[in-house]
């Protein structure tokens, strides 16, 4: 498990893990995930539930993620709100046509899975490159899901502003028009510039300022929420990712009344 879990450092509040990556692993390295979440909190992300696709819901996966939630005292399971497979997984996040009738389809499979794992999901603002059908703005699409299904949000920072500058739209005004009361926390992550007006979301690089205006002005309007610095490529040493974790701190510290703050790692 790397750094991390050789010497955690004090900065980081609590951990973020993948199911998928760590369901059925015994062994040594088993009971070293155990030890590790009986010391931290944890929250979990999801990569394969494929939430808004065609392919019927996968029940028995959900029953092995319950499992391992329950094995590991999380409470806490999150994913994106787009589908990743139909006949097979896709490996890559599709995004869901924004229609009234993907709303329905969605918010009904979110209830199911809500339902199995016992427990409130949160689902992630996704960034996307092309809008396929679509019928409804990108913030009315994600408030009907969420009110719809009545599951919570994830709130990705770096998503909104890779969207807003895809899509040609107004980065704080998206922020604003969110529904505050589902929020649960946050991502800040790193991207690509592939062109002047396309942004690739990659988590492969330090987070940019205009990112950073835009969590500070998250923080402003919902209070200070646990944030997590995604990195899953390009990692630099430990110290130089604790000086983002740091920066997340400052943030935090100067929205100090507001909410309960928290910084996390991946693992």
């Amino acid at each position: 498990m790397g750094p991390l879990a050789d010497q955690p450092p004090e900065q980081v509040g609590f951990y973020e893990i993948a199911p998928e990556n760590w369901i059925g692993i015994g062994g040594r390295h088993g009971k070293q995930l155990r030890a590790f979440t009986e010391r931290y909190p944890f929250v979990t992300h999801g990569l394969s539930l494929s939430i808004g696709g065609p392919a019927p819901l996968d029940e028995t996966f959900l029953q092995r993620v319950k499992r391992f939630l329950d094995q590991h005292g999380i409470a806490t399971y999150t994913e994106h709100l787009s589908y990743c497979s139909d006949e097979g997984h896709l490996y890559d996040l599709m995004p869901i046509p924004f229609t009234a009738e993907a709303v329905h389809h969605t918010a009904a499979r979110i209830r199911r899975a809500q339902e199995i794992l016992e427990r409130r999901i949160a689902m992630e603002n996704v960034s996307y490159y092309a809008a396929p059908g679509q019928e409804m703005a990108e913030i009315d699409f994600i408030r009907a899901v969420l009110e719809e299904a009545d599951c919570d949000l994830l709130l990705d920072v770096n998503n909104i502003y890779v969207n807003s500058v895809n899509h040609g739209y107004d980065a704080e005004q998206f922020l604003a028009a969110l529904p505050a009361e589902r929020l649960v926390y946050c991502h800040i992550a790193g991207h690509y510039n592939e062109a002047d007006d396309l942004i690739v979301d990659t988590h492969g690089a330090d987070v940019i300022e205009p990112v950073w205006q835009l969590l500070d002005s998250a923080y402003t309007r919902f209070g200070v929420a646990p944030t997590l610095l995604e990195r899953d490529f390009n990692v630099p040493p430990l110290p130089q990712l604790l000086s983002e974790v740091e920066r997340i701190n400052e943030l935090q510290a100067c929205h100090a009344d507001k909410g309960i703050s928290g910084h996390v790692g991946r693992v």
